[in-house]
């Protein structure tokens, strides 16, 4: 058996490939888990570095930028999180200690051993309920999160502002659901820390919840987006190529039609008909009055356009198979060229 060592920040003991992530709460493992399977089907066994201890390790898969380790083999690293949040990921010297990096932005390209990938998903599609079948108006299904810094592409923040409008304007038609509604948004500058500091007061004195529209945590999206008919898919930030993660597509294989914000060229990539384009509307008053003039039939034909989209090769060019054959195959394919070249060398 040939060993080899995933580095993934807060993993050890495989708890990347268990089929509950308990590092990360909520976190889906079925990509890292068919990643792991399909190495194995080469004779190769993924671990993390603490199972690994004692064994000659044939190379290094990092997932996502890190601090390097000083062992001298193949490193391959898995550039998904937004540069943003992860600086090194975005870092032409730092991919420069990677025999091949798989990241889906185009501004790595100009490196020769960068593999262009997209960020995967299960894709796992059942016959969805249809509009008369779905209690709930309007959904957001995120944790709460902020940006350190101040970025003008930032839409974190667009997401308390659609949460905000909704909460005063249309409760009655928006559930809030994700990780850490429960307390105010985290803050970083002074005006937000006092801020922060009001919503607790009032939060302990009067019983005032942060955000009354929330609803709880979720184990399975799918819980709410099979009884959503529309669900807000804001990315972290917006106007990067190809940074097209899960958020919409959680929606789309629920049957739940998007109001999708992040990626510039999102049409590149999904069909006009699937999504109803954040950027064509000037607040979420905007969006929401359009949402309101869908009736049930044209409804009925987003998702019959979502479910042909999800059939077709554009779609697949998403799924966790695809990803994972893209990273095997290439990875094998230099560790062959790697012994072909030691064999070449006199002894």
């Amino acid at each position: 058996m040939i060993y080899a060592t995933l580095h993934a920040d807060g993993h050890s003991c495989n708890s990347l490939f268990a089929e509950e992530d308990l590092v990360h709460r909520h976190n889906p493992t079925s990509t890292p888990r068919l990643l792991r399977q399909a190495f194995l089907e080469r004779g190769i066994e993924v671990n993390t570095a603490d199972l690994n201890q004692g064994r000659e390790i044939a190379f290094e898969l990092h997932l996502e930028g890190r601090p390097l380790s000083p062992l001298q083999v193949p490193r391959y690293l898995i550039a998904l999180e937004n540069p943003y949040i992860n600086k090194l990921n975005a870092s032409s010297d730092y991919c420069q200690n990677f025999d091949l990096v798989f990241a889906w932005d185009v501004r790595l390209l100009q490196l020769a051993h960068v593999v262009p990938i997209l960020i995967p998903h299960p894709l796992v599609c059942h016959d969805f309920p249809g509009p008369e079948q779905r209690d709930i108006f309007s959904c957001l299904i995120n944790a709460n999160k902020a940006f350190k810094e101040v970025l003008p592409s930032d839409l974190y923040s667009e997401r308390i502002n659609t949460i905000r409008w909704y909460e005063k304007q249309a409760p009655g038609q928006f559930s809030l659901y994700g990780l850490g509604w429960e307390k105010s948004t985290p803050a970083f500058t002074l005006g937000s820390k006092l801020k922060r500091s009001m919503s607790r007061l009032q939060t302990r004195l009067f019983g005032i919840p942060p955000f009354p529209s929330f609803r709880g945590e979720l184990k399975d999206k799918s819980t709410v987006l099979r009884r959503a008919r529309f669900s807000y898919c804001y990315e972290n930030s917006r106007d990067l190529s190809n940074y097209i993660t899960e958020k919409i597509f959680d929606s789309l294989v629920n049957g739940c039609v998007p109001i999708y914000w992040g990626a510039d060229n999102v049409l590149e990539h999904i069909p006009e008909g699937c999504f109803i384009d954040r950027r064509k509307f000037s607040n979420t008053e905007q969006v929401h009055q359009h949402l309101l003039s869908i009736s049930a039939a044209d409804h009925a034909q987003y998702q019959h356009n979502i479910w042909r989209f999800l059939h077709t090769d554009g779609a697949h060019k998403f799924s966790s198979e695809h990803f994972v054959k893209q990273v095997v195959d290439r990875v094998c394919r230099h560790l062959d060229g790697l012994q072909t070249q030691a064999a070449m060398i006199p002894k």
